[in-house]
């Protein structure tokens, strides 16, 4: 019976949110909680692959104590149980300070049951780092697979996974040994709407609630601000793209014009150094 652990994030709705002028920085007020995107399709795989050989999904999220409608968004998906590590020495943490974070909530999970896999999405859409999950499993000192656009088999008895890893021009088939960390890609799956009895167990459900002080053998240097080495200097939105310029005139004349813009932008024609 598998114990999969899904790693999850409540983020700002990215398409609608706005930048504040005077900042620079994500107006989050503008724009709903959701659920990551990514991350909705990494427990819709957890919920397959537990439907398939068996077993239990676990998710766990870092954030404050709104992201519980996060993780009961998860259970509506079908995961079983849900985890939240909240505590205000845990704000202002970068992917490094919330890898640490996290995996030491995974450690604690793995003694109430252990973990065979741990599948997070590609990335967040409010970071798009991808660097969370690899920093997991670089903790815990397992395999991370990422990029998974399908998984062909988790074998607990073998102690083996194969999966399938997007390349820009195909995929590659990859076995690993087990526990190991997936990050997927969107294509890997659809995530359906809920079915009823979901939203009905979901609406009651109340995940587990940790703070520092639940979690073991912790290193407060590293948590928060406090173990996050690196900072965002400054957020700005890009510029709206100008309008097209449209070539009139015959065909000749249209190449000719065409030709005198392109030559004007020199950089196109300069060859890099080295190349």
């Amino acid at each position: 019976m598998l114990h999969i652990v899904a790693c999850i994030k409540q983020v700002p709705d990215t398409k609608i949110i706005k930048m504040n002028p005077k900042t620079n920085t994500m107006d989050r007020r503008t724009a709903p909680a959701i659920l990551n995107p990514y991350d909705a399709h990494a427990v819709e795989e957890a919920v397959r692959l537990r439907d398939k050989y068996g077993g239990t999904v676990s998710v766990v999220t870092m954030g404050p104590p709104p992201a519980v409608k996060a993780i009961k968004k998860c259970i509506e998906i079908g995961a079983d149980e849900g985890y939240l590590i909240t505590d205000r020495r845990f704000a202002g943490a970068d992917t490094l300070a919330t890898s640490y974070a996290v995996t030491k909530a995974i450690e604690k999970i793995s003694k109430i049951k252990p973990v065979d896999l741990i599948i997070c999405g590609k990335m967040t859409i409010d970071g798009d780092t991808g660097q969370v999950g690899p920093g997991i499993a670089r903790r815990l000192d397992i395999p991370p697979l990422t990029s998974v656009n399908k998984v062909v088999e988790v074998n607990r008895e073998e102690g083996k996974a194969i999966v399938h890893r997007k390349l820009e021009d195909g995929y590659e088939v990859v076995q690993s040994s087990l526990p190991c960390l997936l990050s997927v890609e969107k294509t890997i799956n659809e995530v359906p709407y809920s079915p009823f009895p979901n939203m009905l167990k979901a609406a009651r459900y109340q995940p587990h609630i940790w703070s520092v002080d639940d979690l073991e053998d912790v290193d407060i240097k590293q948590l928060g601000l406090k173990g996050s080495p690196t900072i965002v200097s400054k957020v700005w939105a890009p510029p709206k793209p100008e309008g097209g310029e449209i070539l009139e005139g015959s065909s000749q004349d249209q190449v000719e014009k065409l030709l005198a813009v392109l030559l004007e932008k020199k950089e196109l024609f300069q060859a890099k150094e080295g190349v």
